[in-house]
């Protein structure tokens, strides 16, 4: 079986030129996770962090652009 979020995603709020931290609970531990923004596939690097700990994933923005809403 796919693995599903626990819960709806929820918005959050941030400023221009600080950091946000986006987060989903997944049904199954370890779950392979892919962020995308649209049809774009985020990659790990110095805007974007990702982790994953059992069925918690974390994407991290640094530097927060308009472009980033």
């Amino acid at each position: 079986l796919p693995a599903l979020f626990k819960q709806e995603l929820q918005n959050i709020e941030a400023e221009e030129g600080g950091t946000a931290t986006l987060r989903c609970e997944l049904t199954k531990p370890n779950a392979l996770v892919e962020w995308r923004k649209g049809d774009t596939t985020l990659y790990p690097g110095l805007k974007y962090e990702m982790k994953q700990q059992g069925s918690t994933a974390e994407l991290v923005i640094y530097d927060l652009e308009l472009d980033d809403s």
